[in-house]
């Protein structure tokens, strides 16, 4: 095998027959359930913009998601009219989450996860018709129910995430995505944040690094190789290098910093909150990360950077926009999807160095 440097490439949307809801089917808007994690929620912003041109102009687009999220939909106020934050999303919403929701007085509902629980409380909060993937045995939930194919191991698998969520509103009457990203709209108070927040936030020639993977250790790149590309940025861009995780990631993130001292070396890792985590990622420079919700979130902000690949599929769920590159050295057992490296090599990532993420990094920053 050899190493490929990829550039994001959705490839075909899935076609679907086209049946525009009636006018009066939307009732006051649309109840969109978004899915459990970061970078789906990233994902599905093609289609939540393409369904912002179909809804009816008085009609609202509301959003039902993990209250950790609610931050992301509410920087996106051209998109999302109201975010219902729910407290646990693998349950069925409280009693209040789901007075809020009857409120709204929607006619159809988006699930944009495979869940039939979902579905069942979306019934029973009185949405007429709702649309997903035929997932779970769920169909007859669903209005309309669309058949995706099943993910296979140790292939690349087509179509990408994104443009799964985008072929069902688009199945709905919406016009083709052009390619374009929403503005987000995040709120920035200096006084009320820590000097290193402020500090990454205003900092010129910033590197965003991101060493960890919630999913699990298979796709985390070697701790050492990301200390390698903060040490480069360093000493050869004279910038600055911000680390960013979450709160059970935090040492290991850490230690991509360790031995690098200074000024210029910013550690965040578990001391942000999602707002802080938006602000810092837009102003920086360049971001490393893993496939992660961290590497979505900066290709929807607009920022440029390099990802290394291996467990999963960069054909499924690459970053979606251009300014990124991939590295991807298919295996013959990639991808294989799994938490942890069932041999234990993790070869599809240990064959990628340092010094094949900086030179992508050197060719981005030359455009």
């Amino acid at each position: 095998m050899s190493l490929e440097v990829l550039i994001p490439d959705f490839g075909e949307i899935p076609v679907f027959p086209v049946t525009k809801p009636d006018p009066y089917d939307w009732k006051d808007g649309v109840l969109v359930r978004t899915p459990n994690w970061l970078g789906d929620v990233v994902m599905t912003l093609p289609a939540m913009m393409q369904l912002r041109r179909i809804v009816p102009e008085k009609c609202g687009i509301f959003a039902a998601c993990p209250k950790g999220l609610a931050p992301v939909l509410r920087a996106l106020p051209e998109l999302v009219d109201k975010v219902i934050e729910l407290q646990d999303a693998h349950r069925f919403p409280t009693w209040g989450e789901m007075r809020e929701i009857r409120s709204l007085y929607a006619g159809i509902g988006i699930l944009f996860n495979n869940s039939f629980r979902d579905a069942l409380w979306m019934k029973a909060a009185r949405i007429p018709k709702l649309y997903g993937a035929a997932a779970r045995n769920r169909s007859w939930l669903l209005a309309r129910a669309f058949q995706f194919p099943k993910r296979q191991d140790r292939m690349l698998n087509r179509p990408h995430h994104a443009m799964k969520y985008l072929s069902m509103i688009m199945a709905l009457g919406a016009p083709a995505w052009d390619g374009s990203l929403p503005e987000f709209r995040i709120p920035y108070e200096p006084e009320c944040a820590t000097d290193d927040v402020r500090r990454a936030v205003e900092a010129e020639h910033l590197l965003a690094v991101a060493p960890g993977a919630a999913y699990g250790a298979a796709k985390r790149w070697d701790t050492d190789c990301f200390r390698e590309v903060c040490r480069w940025w360093l000493e050869e861009r004279k910038g600055y290098v911000a680390v960013l995780s979450a709160k059970k990631e935090a040492e290991l993130a850490s230690a991509a910093v360790k031995g690098l001292s200074g000024d210029h070396v910013i550690d965040l890792a578990g001391k942000t909150t999602l707002v802080e985590l938006m602000q810092i990622l837009q102003n920086a420079e360049m971001c490393v990360a893993n496939d992660s919700g961290n590497m979505h979130l900066s290709a929807a902000l607009g920022g440029r950077g390099v990802v290394p690949f291996g467990p999963t599929d960069p054909a499924a769920t690459s970053p979606i926009s251009a300014k990124w590159r991939i590295l991807f050295d298919k295996q013959e057992c990639a991808p294989c999807f799994k938490r942890i490296c069932p041999d234990g090599s993790r070869k599809c990532l240990s064959c990628i160095a340092p010094q094949d993420v900086i030179a992508q990094i050197q060719s981005l920053l030359q455009k």
